[in-house]
């Protein structure tokens, strides 16, 4: 305060003379009165400070040291990892962040040695307070919960500072997240495999107790599904009665045995026994169509000319790499010929055949012929 008050009049004092200097040159004063005006620029700014100093008296040594307040010390401190306890045992959060803290008047002037253990004391309990109450399934969620809840200054159980935290992060380990990420993976399939069941069991219950309840309920279920074709279920009424009857372990009622379907052939009624189905008619084979052929063309059985024919055919049919057909034209249409059991060698008249030379096929005969 003293040095404004001097500072303040040594630049009035300056501006004055200044001021004086420039009026006299410009009236001319006299030679003699610039020392007066030199006198009076010095010693007014002295009487004043030593008259403001008698007024003013000497300061309380208390108010000297009283006069500037001592700065709030700061302090910060950086922790990271720190495991903090969750809802879940062995499944620990892993705390990280920077504590703040500034020291309060301690009572009874105790001395405090390490105000940084205990403002990470105090930011810890308060972050432990509320992690073990959570579940560590969502730690970013219980993060921004923390940052919240530690980001005011709060004093410290014993009463000797306040302290916060910022810039907090809150994870698991690695190992735990990947446990907890299969854990949900199980619940969720489980879940589904649950409502398939349900779904499942309640189809099972619908069909059973309503739909195949009994032969009535079915054919009113059918009818029902297929309301633009009552000929349909009129014709299915054979099969739902069968079905009914194996949904409920039951035999058909003998009322409704015959509407039931029966194989191929078969005629309902009691003459089933004494009067069977006719044999089941075998797709005709190539060899039956080829006999057609011959008897179209006039080779009826016992012509010579047919054996012929057969083996310029089944020749034919061999290059065609058929030769299961040709070898069944020529068992049917070309038997081998019979060999005597005690001379062990053909008969004469097949033996001359052999010799002779082959004769003309039907065809070439007819062609000679023309």
């Amino acid at each position: 305060m003293t040095t404004g008050c001097k500072t303040t009049t040594i630049f009035l004092t300056t501006l004055c003379g200044l001021l004086l200097t420039i009026l006299g040159l410009m009236q001319e004063w006299p030679v003699f009165a610039w020392p007066v005006l030199a006198v009076l620029l010095v010693g007014v700014p002295a009487m004043a400070f030593k008259i403001a100093a008698v007024r003013r008296g000497p300061l309380h040594v208390d108010v000297e040291e009283q006069r500037t307040d001592p700065p709030i010390e700061r302090r910060e401190l950086h922790v990271r990892h720190v495991a903090l306890p969750s809802n879940w045992d062995d499944y620990d959060f892993l705390f990280s962040a920077t504590v703040r803290w500034y020291p309060l008047e301690a009572p009874g002037n105790e001395p405090l040695l390490n105000p940084a253990g205990l403002a990470v004391e105090a930011v810890l309990e308060r972050a432990r307070l509320i992690t073990e109450q959570r579940e560590p399934g969502r730690p970013s969620l219980v993060q921004h919960e923390l940052s919240g809840a530690l980001s005011r200054m709060r004093p410290d159980p014993t009463g000797h500072l306040q302290a916060m935290a910022e810039d907090i992060t809150l994870v698991l380990r690695e190992h735990d997240q990947e446990r907890l990420n299969r854990l949900a993976e199980v619940r969720k399939d489980k879940a589904v495999w649950e409502h398939q069941r349900k779904y499942e069991q309640s189809k099972r219950q619908y069909l059973s107790e309503d739909v195949l309840k009994d032969t009535g309920s079915a054919v009113v279920w059918w009818l029902a599904k297929n309301d633009d074709h009552v000929d349909r279920t009129v014709a299915d009424l054979g099969l739902l009665a069968q079905l009914t009857s194996a949904a409920n372990d039951t035999d058909v009622p003998e009322r409704l045995r015959d509407l039931m379907p029966r194989p191929h052939g078969e005629r309902p009624g009691p003459d089933l026994l004494q009067d069977p189905a006719p044999p089941f008619e075998q797709e005709p084979m190539p060899a039956d169509h080829f006999e057609a052929f011959l008897n179209s063309m006039g080779f009826t059985d016992g012509d010579d000319r047919r054996p012929m024919l057969v083996k310029q055919i089944a020749d034919v049919i061999r290059t065609q790499d058929q030769h299961e057909t040709a070898e069944d034209l020529l068992r049917r249409f070309d038997p081998p010929a019979s060999f005597t059991p005690d001379a062990g060698e053909p008969p004469a008249s097949a033996q001359d055949t052999t010799d002779e030379t082959p004769a003309a096929s039907p065809f070439e005969r007819t062609t000679d012929g023309q």
